[in-house]
């Protein structure tokens, strides 16, 4: 790896990539473990939990918005930087926590930091994808590779958080910390120092750089004024609320369940691994079936796998059968998750039309972040009540079971003016953040 010149315009593909990966496994030998740590060391409830868990998700996805606009006007590099060294601080509070507020505090300031960073990897990673789209064919996009690394990060993590957890949750959030600072330091040295990306691959130069910095915060505005691509973006964040029930609902149902709180690291590999699979033949699949099929296939999985749940939450598991209703979980949040993601990644790509992309990112996972802070608020009463085989434990699923369905059936109303085919810009957004 050699320095990247100040006056370069493009950031390395590889250097992008084994970010995603580092950043996953910093992540995720943390974060799944957080709900288990609080409800069983510091025997916080549900909805102390659920309201942690979903203002981290808010504080990240919720500011991809302004992370998105700082990334148009700063520069990826500053961005991201920043980004690294406030995630290290939510970490290091993380560690010190021993009650509610300064668990919530922790958790905020760790999303804060996810939402610098992701945005603006994503903006290179479009502008990349735009280089070298004329001689894409019918090759994987480096939105795939994105999911491709940053699932290789998502198993590595959580079997590196178990590991650590047998120690102290305290050491993983130390050794997180350490990684994240590593990062910063790699960003600040080998990545470009130009300012906006737009999505035809162009960092602005000379006078049109003025321009265009003079006009940044535009872009974190203009899109709200979209109102197709905000109702878009509305029905878009259930993929997220789903994605976030393997923070809080799977940790629930392992528990009513007795599957184990040490399979946690087992069931995020095996989600990662499923990913890894099944990526590219699912983005091919949902590139034949169009953007609104590919949507609402995507979220129908979600459903259907939120009313097994329920159905399976109300009957004492067989012998030996304990871990299947979480397996039927995990596979269909994941599922559901691959046919969506790439078609909403592309989508955007079309709303922005050649505009700076990061608030339009932004905006999509803004969207989800409040979704799932209202949702597990909404969630927490119903899972007090799902720890036990009953049929009040079948209430929470039924709910998400519900809300996917809605989403399904409504965001096809939503869709760019002119859908895209899923052809040579087929892309996929990175785990988690994606999702993360």
């Amino acid at each position: 790896m050699t320095r990247t010149s100040g006056t370069s315009r493009h950031a390395s593909p590889q250097l992008l990539l084994a970010s995603q990966l580092i950043f996953n496994v910093g992540f995720y030998s943390v974060i799944p473990f957080l709900a288990i740590t609080m409800r069983q060391d510091f025997q916080l409830g549900a909805m102390a939990i659920g309201f942690v868990l979903g203002a981290r998700t808010f504080a990240q996805q919720g500011l991809f918005l302004l992370g998105g606009g700082l990334s148009d006007r700063w520069g990826p590099q500053r961005t991201m930087v920043t980004g690294c060294l406030i995630r290290v601080s939510g970490y290091l509070l993380l560690a010190l926590a021993a009650d509610f507020p300064l668990f919530l505090l922790g958790a905020i300031v760790t999303g804060i930091g996810g939402a610098l960073f992701s945005p603006a990897l994503e903006s290179l990673i479009a502008a990349a994808e735009k280089r070298r789209k004329a001689s894409l064919g019918n090759r994987p996009t480096l939105f795939a590779w994105l999911v491709i690394v940053g699932e290789l990060g998502a198993v590595t993590g959580p079997m590196l958080g178990s590991a650590l957890l047998g120690i102290g949750f305290d050491v993983a959030l130390v050794c997180g910390a350490v990684v994240f600072t590593v990062m910063a330091g790699v960003f600040w040295r080998f990545l470009p120092t130009t300012t906006a990306v737009s999505a035809d691959g162009r960092a602005p130069t000379g006078g049109a750089a003025q321009v265009n910095g003079s006009r940044d915060h535009e872009s974190v505005w203009r899109c709200l004024g979209e109102k197709r691509f905000v109702g878009f973006a509305i029905f878009y964040g259930m993929n997220l609320v789903a994605h976030n029930q393997l923070y809080f609902g799977l940790p629930i149902e392992m528990e009513r369940s007795g599957s184990g709180a040490d399979t946690l690291g087992m069931l995020f590999a095996y989600a990662s691994v499923l990913t890894i699979a099944l990526q590219w033949p699912i983005a091919r699949a949902m590139r034949r079936f169009g953007t609104g099929q590919a949507l609402i296939l995507g979220l129908g999985i979600q459903a259907v796998g939120f009313a097994a749940v329920a159905v399976l939450a109300t009957q004492e598991a067989a012998e030996g059968l304990e871990a299947l209703p979480v397996v039927v979980l995990v596979t269909a949040v994941s599922l559901g998750h691959m046919c969506v993601a790439p078609t909403a990644m592309t989508a955007v790509l079309h709303f922005a039309s050649g505009r700076p992309t990061g608030a339009y990112y932004g905006l999509l996972a803004s969207c989800g972040g409040a979704m799932t802070l209202l949702a597990n608020i909404a969630l927490a009463v119903p899972y007090e009540r799902a720890a036990a085989t009953t049929l009040a434990a079948a209430m929470p699923w039924l709910l998400l079971a519900v809300a996917a369905g809605i989403s399904a059936v409504a965001i096809r109303r939503f869709l760019p003016a002119e859908p895209a085919r899923l052809d040579s810009e087929q892309v996929a957004q990175p785990s988690s953040s994606t999702i993360h």
